[in-house]
């Protein structure tokens, strides 16, 4: 079967930073851009309706060719899955709710000043391009193959990170975990025989919302049980969550992809280990609505002890209405040479000038970690040194960097390391039900009219 570009493709959950990188680099990137912002009634010479309105989104608008264009695409999407669309009505009822919730995160973070640069926009299109097995140059030319415009792709890519970074600063760094969960989290999974155990999962979400009047909750309760019913009577769970769950991930048929089972939803931990595959779970009640939930497959992941690590330190600058991108480049490549003919120690001056608030005062120094630690254009500039090296000035997300690298190990994980990827766990396994209810709120606040049928 041909590999669709906009396919998703998903990567460990756990890591703070790794979660965002996850969500760009495995987010649905057949998501039309939400950028027609400008209500386009526009009469030919003729007199004929060019384009209308489907939907009013606080200060923008969701054309109808917008919703034409993605119900074709996903309806090509579920047919490549082997999957029947649901009926027209349904089908556009979901995947307007889809760009509804997609306009109205972009919406957000453009008002809180989220964006992304050129250079952030061209690395994760070179890591698309480099997971298919093309040079970057030929990504234009195979999206045109399949029919996907080359400069609305980038614009898709785009909304994409935007919302990402959004997601990460509204959701995954608010959750707190402390010591005492961590020592909890540990004390389970040293008695659970299955904690190597990773699951593939899908859910379907008969959503609730937050202040819920006695009769809303017995429709929804009435619902959730109708469609457990449907899927357990053998009825295709994929098109069952494309036609009635509100999920962010409904399109996607519900499927939340291979998961450790320390990974998994919280509110899953105990009901995802006792299902057989293909087994589907009676309605589980959570703040954000009902979940059904079907295990898909279980497979065992070896746990290796033995880890390389990298000892590393950098300077980070982020560019602002002073100093753009290229001046702040510039700044770090003075520093570089000045660093390199001893004028300056890399420490000093990453004390004095560094912007990252959790290594400055160390010098820069970031200690002992696995590169999957870093995001991945991090970890790529940081395998090209030798030890002792300081590399060219790079970009990722965050900002301008450069690196040295000061050491090389493979390593046997400490009790710190196990503590630090059980908060990383215990984060992921909390992310999904908050990002649900986050978005709730998002499309609560928002003003919304739909204009068509």
């Amino acid at each position: 079967m041909r590999r669709h570009f906009f396919d998703s493709t998903r990567t460990h959950r756990g890591a703070p930073l790794a979660w965002l990188g996850a969500l760009c680099a495995l987010a649905a990137l057949a998501l039309l851009p939400g950028r027609a912002l400008a209500q386009t009634r526009d009469l030919s010479t003729q007199g004929q309706l060019i384009d209308r309105v489907a939907a009013i989104v606080n200060n923008g608008v969701i054309l109808q060719s917008q919703l034409d264009d993605r119900v074709k695409q996903v309806v090509a999407e579920l047919k490549a899955q082997g999957l029947t669309p649901p009926p027209q009505s349904v089908l556009r009822k979901q995947v307007l709710n889809s760009l509804i919730l997609q306009q109205v995160q972009l919406q957000q973070a453009q008002q809180d000043g989220i964006t992304i640069s050129d250079d952030t926009l061209n690395a994760a299109l070179q890591s698309v391009a480099a997971r298919n097995g093309i040079p970057f140059a030929d990504l234009p030319n195979a999206l045109a193959q399949q029919g996907i415009n080359y400069a609305d792709y980038r614009d898709q890519m785009r909304d994409q990170l935007m919302i990402g970074l959004l997601r990460e600063r509204d959701v995954l760094q608010r959750i707190v975990v402390t010591p005492r969960q961590i020592d909890q989290f540990l004390a389970h999974q040293a008695q659970e025989p299955t904690a190597g155990e990773e699951y593939d999962v899908s859910h379907i979400l008969i959503a609730v919302p937050p202040n819920a009047t006695p009769a809303e909750l017995t429709a929804a309760r009435k619902l959730a049980d109708k469609v457990d019913t449907l899927a357990k009577d053998g009825k295709n769970f994929a098109k069952l969550a494309v036609t009635y769950s509100s999920s962010a991930d409904a399109l996607k048929g519900g499927n939340l992809g291979w998961r450790k089972g320390v990974d998994l939803p919280t509110f899953l931990t105990n009901v995802v280990p006792k299902l057989k595959p293909g087994q589907v779970s009676a309605p589980i009640r959570t703040p954000s609505g009902f979940h059904i939930v079907k295990l898909d497959n279980i497979r065992r992941q070896e746990h290796k002890d033995i880890v390389e690590q990298v000892h590393v330190r950098h300077i980070l600058l982020i560019p602002n209405a002073l100093q753009d991108n290229a001046t702040v480049r510039q700044r770090l490549e003075k520093i570089r040479k000045e660093i390199l003919e001893h004028k300056i120690k890399f420490s000093v001056i990453a004390a004095s000038v560094s912007q990252d608030p959790g290594s400055a005062s160390q010098g820069g120094d970031l200690g002992w970690q696995s590169p999957k630690e870093f995001t991945p254009r991090f970890a790529k500039a940081i395998s090209a040194l030798k030890v002792g090296q300081i590399s060219q000035p790079f970009q990722t997300r965050f900002g301008w960097h450069i690196a040295q690298l000061l050491g090389k190990r493979k390593y046997d994980e400490t009790k710190e390391m196990k503590r630090l990827h059980a908060m990383e766990a215990i984060r992921a396994s909390r992310a999904d039900e908050d990002a649900e209810l986050w978005l709730q709120r998002l499309r609560d606040d928002a003003y919304v009219k739909i204009l068509t049928d």
